[in-house]
């Protein structure tokens, strides 16, 4: 459904701009359901451990592996909406979701399948759209702005090409910033198209609840809510003195400004990156020993991801550097250089363990980090024969 037509009238130089936020719809859980399409409309998770030996895509629904069958500390990766419904999300341990749908199929993810999908959808949007900010593997940022043509068609053209090269659906919101078009995005999930002005903030955005901000997480949710402050509209209204007296000048302003929906910041396309890295903001704090499972697979992930990065980039990276954000929000960093450069995702992990080490986890965390740095064009780089093992922190 498209809410409003993308408001160009404005003088206002941001208001011209038309920033589109484009998020694959449960991308690893859709493209499982392309290998195994008899799983389409079933509560599917994708988590737990990797062999793939169990199912094949010829494989009857009734012989799939069920979440009451498994036992173990893994974590659920995604999940099909249906699966969603139940009330299994990201991060959740697999023993906890078969309790809220037993009969639910659990498959195991396979990152290199959902890389090379990654890969697809990004170069069919940048046939239509070239200015591209890749934000991960399900996500990217358009800068639309000196696209021609009318905004709704010019989205769904993206949409069309988008399933033509992979058989998969996405959501897009347009908006004139970035802040509010990864919010839009969301908006009217799976296969939406939102365009939004600012025009539509006090009907669109401000009943929404605040932590849709992007950057509001749990831990800031929870003190704007006992100041009654419930949703994007009260926080809009909010005094900013009342707001600093519990999260500081800086962090009240980007508060208010998030609320209003201001965002000057650009559509980035890096082609001589310094650094390269991947963050996650979790859906609630983790602790590091509570939850050292999830945070153990996420880690993972992160350190993947990095990995296909570097490599789609061409480059590898002598230093690797962890980032924490605790739950008051204290952001602590480390990192370490090695003897050669390397972009694959075991040494990353293993850079990264060694970087956790030197880090005091006593507190619960919302935000882990991986980042490569001293980048070397991939024709520099020495690969060593074995990758890096070991078992420690958060493995």
């Amino acid at each position: 459904m498209i809410w409003a037509q993308l408001m160009g009238a404005d003088s206002n130089q941001s208001v011209k701009r038309r920033i589109a936020h484009l998020d694959m719809d449960a991308f690893y859980a859709s493209v499982e359901l392309l290998r195994y399409p008899q799983l389409k409309g079933l509560p599917v998770v994708i988590g737990g451990a990797r062999a793939r030996a169990r199912v094949t895509p010829e494989q009857p629904v009734a012989e799939f592996p069920r979440l009451r069958d498994y036992a173990g500390r893994g974590v659920a990766t995604t999940a099909t909406y249906e699966a969603r419904a139940l009330g299994v999300h990201s991060a959740m341990g697999l023993m906890k979701a078969a309790a809220l749908a037993p009969h639910a199929i659990l498959l195991p993810a396979d990152f290199d399948e959902y890389r090379r999908f990654s890969r697809l959808f990004k170069a069919a949007v940048a046939q239509v759209a070239p200015h591209i900010e890749d934000r991960g593997i399900d996500e990217i940022y358009i800068d639309l702005t000196e696209v021609g043509g009318d905004t709704v068609k010019l989205a769904q053209r993206i949409k069309d090409s988008v399933r033509a090269a992979t058989g998969l659906s996405c959501s897009i919101g347009v908006t004139p910033n970035k802040l509010l078009s990864k919010i839009a995005s969301e908006l009217d999930k799976p296969d939406g198209l939102t365009v939004l002005g600012h025009d539509d903030l006090a009907v669109r955005i401000w009943p929404l609840e605040v932590r849709k901000i992007n950057g509001v997480g749990p831990r800031a949710s929870e003190k704007l809510e006992a100041l009654g402050i419930h949703n994007i509209g009260q926080l809009a209204a909010a005094p900013i003195e009342v707001l600093a007296a519990h999260f500081g000048r800086r962090q009240s302003r980007w508060l208010l400004d998030a609320a209003h929906g201001r965002d000057d910041r650009p559509v980035v396309m890096q082609s001589e990156p310094k650094s390269i890295s991947r963050e996650t903001t979790f859906e609630r704090d983790l602790h590091p020993v509570a939850d050292r499972a999830a945070l153990s697979t996420i880690l993972l992930d992160l350190c993947e991801r990095l990995s296909a990065d570097l490599a789609r980039k061409g480059y590898a990276a002598k230093t690797i550097g962890v980032k924490l954000r605790h739950a008051d929000f204290r952001i602590v960093t480390r990192d370490t250089t090695m003897d050669t450069p390397t972009r694959d995702a075991q040494r990353i992990r293993s850079a990264a363990r060694e970087c956790l080490r030197r880090v005091a986890l006593g507190q619960r965390l919302r935000l882990l980090g991986v980042r490569a740095s001293s980048l070397v064009p991939e024709q520099h780089m020495q690969v060593p024969a074995q990758a890096e093992r070991s078992g420690s922190l958060f493995g």
